[in-house]
């Protein structure tokens, strides 16, 4: 099979996608994959159909150069070309920061129904499982790049992945295409680089067909994920995961009583279905090793990049990172912020105070009331209606079992200068609507 044949027969293993997308992108660089994936899907469905997409990250004296080069041959081949420029920021791994800027814009791209097409190849993946080998990855990691996955409004597809980049250079050298080599991919100071030019030459000589035992081993690693998951869900179910008012949080006995892989399966799988990134092994040991194991009088706080894991009474709970007291206290307002209970009052932390009228229930006000919003400066009491007696807000925030990191973050209404509401914990006696007048009740939400 000639190296056209075998590219134009991986695009018609998806003609089905293709056939019913509403666009078709082609992540576009410049270089020698991404130039065959758009000369060949312009000749197999059409030039009007493909739309090339090349993001200018700035990061190179030839960006602009480049930029240029692929306007001119998303011209000359009669396809659509946006060109967008990129900020990458100073940070350790650019090839990161890039990578995001790169998919951000991507993601902007596509409406529903479109398709956006990137050019990785066998030689990437094996490049990809290698290199997640090394640095430690599970099986989730290992499965290596998926062919499909949602992205935004649309789908992310690579149909060549199944195709080496030598059978690539084959058809771009047989149809005399041009493009452009990044000298950077030479340097081996970066990781991949330094995998692709010193270890995987040794690997091909050995190995000459590598890149399909790799691929045989990831489609094995993601068979091992799929299964992960499904006793992630299993073992879930017995947790009693619920919302709360900052992320979420499950039941510790039955975390506690299943084996350590079984637990770092669950929090992982906890973590992702939450919308957080995986947290990594060391994260997972102090969260079963500090938590879990943690007297009940103590609350102790595991902080990872993109959360935080905390205890009390007997759950576990995870929450979006810098959430903690001195993080908020810093950006606490200044006491008295004035509100009008016909829109939601932001609070400084995130938070939202929103009213929802009533008949007959909640906080009794008048239109002529003066209604502000603070936080507690300590000492402060409250006779909640319908109680006898007052009590402190300490005590108030035990009965109702209210978590510790929130419990300086409650807002406190006042009504013309007396205490009305706990946050939606409690009205205050004096401040609740009469049966059938026009009430409200108070929602306190992150």
């Amino acid at each position: 099979m000639t190296p056209l044949a075998k590219v134009h027969h991986c695009l018609s293993n998806f003609l089905p996608q293709f056939e019913h997308a509403a666009h078709i992108y082609v992540g576009y660089s410049g270089g020698l994959d991404s130039h065959v994936l758009l000369h060949s899907l312009a000749d197999f469905f059409g030039e009007s159909r493909v739309t090339a997409i090349h993001v200018n990250h700035q990061m190179s004296p030839n960006a602009s150069q480049w930029m240029d080069h692929c306007r001119n041959i998303c011209r000359d081949l009669g396809v659509g070309c946006v060109c967008e420029d990129v900020v990458v920021p100073m940070v350790a791994s650019r090839e990161n920061a890039a990578r995001e800027a790169r998919y951000q814009v991507f993601e902007q791209c596509l409406e529903g129904g479109d398709i956006l097409t990137l050019a990785h190849h066998a030689d990437d993946q094996a490049e990809t499982v290698l290199y997640r080998l090394l640095r430690r990855s599970g099986p989730r990691g290992l499965a290596g790049m998926p062919v499909s996955r949602k992205l935004g409004a649309g789908t992310l597809l690579r149909p060549l992945l199944n195709l080496n980049r030598e059978t690539l250079l084959q058809y771009a050298q047989a149809k005399g295409l041009q493009w452009v080599e990044d000298g950077s991919n030479l340097s081996c100071q970066f990781d991949r680089n330094f995998l692709r030019h010193e270890v995987v030459p040794q690997l091909k000589f050995r190995w000459p067909d590598y890149a399909k035992r790799i691929a045989a081993a990831a489609t094995l690693c993601e068979q091992a994920e799929e299964l992960n998951e499904d006793l992630a869900r299993i073992d879930l179910e017995h947790m009693a995961l619920r919302d709360e008012r900052r992320g979420c949080s499950v039941e510790i006995q039955p975390l506690a009583a299943l084996s350590y892989g079984r637990k770092t399966n669950v929090l992982r799988y906890l973590a992702r279905l939450k919308g957080f990134m995986p947290p990594g092994h060391r994260t997972l040991d102090e969260v079963i090793n500090s938590l879990l194991l943690a007297q009940q009088d103590r609350n102790p706080l595991v902080v990872w990049p993109d959360g935080e894991w905390r205890r009390f009474r007997q759950r576990l709970f995870l929450m979006s990172a810098n959430t903690t007291e001195a993080n908020i206290d810093d950006a606490a307002p200044d006491y008295g912020q004035s509100w009008s209970v016909t829109k939601s009052l932001s609070l400084a932390d995130g938070a939202t105070l929103t009213a929802i009228p009533v008949v007959g229930g909640g906080l009794g006000i008048k239109a002529s009331n003066r209604l502000t919003v603070s936080f507690r400066h300590g000492g402060e009491r409250c006779r909640p209606a319908d109680r006898a007696g007052s009590t402190s807000l300490k005590k108030l925030f035990q009965e109702y079992g209210l978590e510790p990191w929130l419990r300086s973050r409650v807002p406190l209404l006042y009504c013309d200068g007396e205490l009305a509401a706990i946050g939606d914990l409690c009205v205050c006696e004096g401040f609740q609507a009469s049966e059938g007048e026009q009430g409200y009740r108070l929602l306190w939400r992150y």
